[in-house]
This record gives structure tokens, sequence and C-alpha cells, in this order.
């Protein structure tokens, strides 16, 4: 059995980031080595060094919406917050409600000063609601208007910049956070890529609070994950397949570009066609890696499905003592803190 408490780290409170760098590019940057456990201490806007020609940085193109905003229950005037967390059909969303106890099936809540109103018509489960709104307009620029970014709550300063949540290749609106190993790249960093020889290509992977929901079980293979939307345009998919087939190193941008390409592909590593879908995939240690070469990350939770994943890449005791190193050099961590390159 493997255990959430193999996965536990001390980490003293002061060093999870709570604002982004001014300059993207300027956070530090821990190299691992996986097969040998060897640490390189460097900073992000020399990431392009560890990589040559060919090699294919795949990047999750997602935008996250301004998916929390603050409303009334009609009728009785309680004060409601509503997080958005996935899409079901065009105007059926799965949120969470705050506080639930308020909110049962067939209540109508207000937003915007009437702007949108939702009502509630399942209780899904922990928490989770199946809401269905109504609007006159387009849906997205009413959030735009009504709703905030969400901040993971480990973050309580409140962000100057929104667009500093954002990757700057973000593009694709529809997620409830941020794929945050992106947001250390910066449109120069990836013009010097496709200068070098190096490809870049695209999926999207709508990223849900799911995947940052603690892991309940001791055992973690009790663990289920919740399903994610992720599209891969054809297009794109050939990018990948180019660069595999010139023997080129696919590197994954975070662990949802990672998710995402060990959901498509297939048990030899051959890579499938462009597709759309939902992914539950938990990768822990054990799992067999289909397709990712090298991944670019930040500093996770302890005990987290995140940190299950870079350990099953890397090797628990690799990552283990990478984090210990992280505390001790007084790295940043979390969603705006500092980096790591396994390779």
């Amino acid at each position: 059995m493997i255990r959430k408490s193999d996965f536990f780290y001390g980490l003293p409170a002061e060093l999870i980031a709570q604002t982004p760098l001014a300059d993207r590019a300027a956070s530090r940057l821990m190299a691992l080595e996986r097969a040998t456990g060897k640490i390189k201490h460097d900073r992000f806007i020399n990431i392009l060094s560890y990589f040559n020609r060919n090699d294919c940085l795949v990047i999750n193109d997602t935008r996250v919406m301004p998916a929390r905003f603050c409303g009334v229950k009609k009728n009785t005037g309680a004060r409601i917050e509503l997080l958005l967390l996935r899409r079901i059909d065009r105007n059926g969303w799965e949120a969470l409600v705050r506080p639930g106890k308020r909110v049962k099936n067939g209540d109508v809540m207000i937003f915007g000063d009437g702007a949108l109103t939702a009502g509630q018509e399942a209780d899904l489960g922990d928490g989770v609601r199946f809401i269905r709104f109504a609007y006159e307009g387009v849906f997205e620029e009413i959030l735009d208007s009504v709703g905030e970014t969400p901040l993971p709550p480990y973050i309580t300063e409140k962000l100057a910049d929104g667009e500093r949540y954002q990757t700057v290749y973000a593009a694709n609106y529809g997620s409830a956070a941020a794929p945050t190993a992106g947001l250390h790249f910066t449109e120069s960093i990836l013009k010097e890529a496709a200068e070098k020889g190096i490809f870049v290509a695209r999926v999207t992977l709508h990223v849900g609070l799911g995947t940052f929901r603690p892991v309940k079980n001791e055992n973690i293979a009790e663990h289920i994950m919740h399903a994610e939307y992720y599209e891969v345009d054809a297009q794109q998919a050939e990018i990948i397949a180019a660069a595999k087939k010139a023997g080129g190193k696919i590197v994954c941008v975070g662990t949802t570009s990672c998710r995402t390409l060990e959901t498509i592909a297939d048990a030899d590593g051959t890579y499938l066609a462009g597709g759309r879908g939902s992914t539950d995939i938990f990768i822990y240690p054990g799992y067999e890696f289909k397709l990712t070469d090298a991944l670019i990350t930040n500093f996770h939770l302890p005990e987290s499905t995140l940190l299950m994943l870079v350990s099953a890449f890397a090797g628990r005791e690799n990552v283990l003592r990478a984090y210990a190193e992280a505390v001790k050099e007084r790295y940043r961590f979390f969603s705006f803190g500092d980096a790591m390159l396994i390779i």
C-alpha cells in the first residue's frame, strides 16, 4: 500500500509565495536529474539551455475564468458565494456553493444586480452542486463583469493584476485555477524556443479544483480524482508526433499538460490523434509514463495528488530530498513560487 503520509514534508509558512515576481522569468529553478538524483540550482531565464533542437514544450493554453462571484438568494436575500468548477452544457455547471446549507434544489440565486441568475438543480455530493444559469447576452462577458479570479486558499494577499494568474499564452476560457508551471514563461522565451528549433505544442486542460482536493484516504489508491475537460487539436498532435519522430524530448510544462498527454497516449507511448473528452487520470508511484520525457513544474503541497505525480516521475525519495533542499535554500513554494525541472 502506498500511504498518503509517505508524501508529507515540513514547510515553513513564510516560504509560501503570496505574490508573483515582477518579472515572470526571474524565478529560481531547481533542475533535478531523475536518473541520479543530482540537483542544480539555476534561474528560470536559463530554462532553454536544458533543451535541444527538436525537443517539444507542451503547454496548457487554458484561461482561468473569473469563476468566483457573490450574490444573494432570491426571496431571503441571504448572501451566497458561487465558485464555478466545470461546464457540463451551455448553461449548466458544476459549482461550489457557500454556505451550502442555505441553498437547496430549486432555489434561485441572483448575481450582478440581476444580470445573472442561477438555479440549483442537483446536489452532487462532496460540496458540489449542479447549477443552471439564465441571462441575456454573452455569458463570458457577464462573468467578466460580475466575477473575480479565484486564488488558492493559501494565497491571502490581494492580487494587483489578475493577468499575473494567467499564462502569457492563455487562450481557451474554462479553468478554475491556473496551470501554474506556465506562469514562468514569457513571450521572449517562447520566441527564443522557436529560434532554437524547439517545438511548442498547445493542449488544453481546464483545471478543476478536484486536482487540488486533499487526499483523504491513507491508502492513496482509494482516492478518486474529479474529471477535467481536455482538448488536443489534430495539428498540435502532429507537432508532438514530429518532435518524437525527430528524436526530441517531450517536455510537459506542468502536471496538467502531463496528465493530458498521458491520457491520450497508448500503452507503448505512440501518440494518438487529437481529440477531446474528460480525464480523471490519477498518476502516483508505480505508474509507467508513456509520452512524458521531462517535466517543468512548481513545488506542490504536502500529500497532494500533484506531489504524487511528480514523485511517480522522478522517484519519491529524489523528490522529497529535492524539496528538503528547496526548503533549506529558501525557495518560494506553490502557485506564485519557484520552478523545478525534472529531466
